[in-house]
């Protein structure tokens, strides 16, 4: 999606952006060092900390897509169909089934390890069951077809890749599976290298109600389906 809205940023604006895409927690500490001007991130806990740590001067919401567990045709775990993800890992850590976690500090990877806390479940070291990939999201779902294992992934990036896999979704719907972004404008007093007007302008534009349009619109003509939720604006619980 940033392929399409930064050009257009760049256009109405005259700022010139260089995107570094990693995962959410590589991007809160670039942000903690002062080694971005604006951060887009999907990880609210961890936003929630470095904001409290004074490292951020605004942080809005912009929208949302969902996170779902998806895992092989043959669904050894019997998980087809539920809705109840905590429940869903209880069962896949009860029958030792294969689970590829991301592994990399990213915001999929802090959701998954908010679930299994709320499941009062421990994974096990890598080696069994339990493998982490420490990769991008593209590369676990390719690993867990591989494995036939499950894993947990953004929807937005499922459907992206799921004429290459054999992965089908198996539970999705629950409010626990919410995928929330935020923008966050970024302290210059840390870093006065931060350029604070470029930041800002950035996630004035990310709110602004024709790029939300735009948003809402997204993944619609490829795959029948938005792949995201416009959301600024709205009362923000996360």
């Amino acid at each position: 999606m940033l392929d399409t809205l930064v050009p257009l940023f760049e256009r109405q604006t005259g700022y010139k952006v260089k995107v570094i895409a990693v995962g959410s927690g590589q991007a809160l500490e670039m942000g903690r060092r002062g080694d971005a001007d604006v951060v887009l991130a999907h990880a609210p806990d961890a936003e929630r900390v470095l904001a409290d740590s004074g490292y951020v001067v605004r942080r809005r919401l912009v929208m949302h897509n969902d996170f779902l567990i998806v895992g092989p045709p043959g669904d050894p775990a019997a998980l087809r169909g539920m809705n109840d993800a905590v429940a869903a890992l209880r069962r896949i850590a009860e029958r030792a089934q294969p689970f590829v976690s991301r592994g990399d500090r990213s915001g999929t990877h802090q959701m998954e390890q908010k679930l299994w806390r709320t499941a009062a479940i421990q994974p096990p070291a890598a080696g069994s069951w339990y493998v982490e990939a420490g990769h991008g999201m593209g590369e676990t779902l390719q690993m867990a077809d591989e494995k036939r294992a499950y894993t947990l992934t953004d929807r937005a990036t499922y459907l992206a890749w799921r004429d290459r896999l054999q992965l089908v979704p198996m539970v999705e719907g629950d409010p626990l599976l919410y995928n929330v972004y935020h923008v966050l404008e970024l302290n210059s007093r840390n870093a006065p290298r931060i350029n604070v007007a470029g930041g800002k302008a950035f996630a004035d534009f990310m709110v602004a109600p024709a790029t939300q349009a735009l948003i809402g619109e997204f993944g619609k003509a490829r795959f029948g389906q938005s792949l995201f939720i416009p959301d600024a604006g709205k009362p923000d619980r996360w």
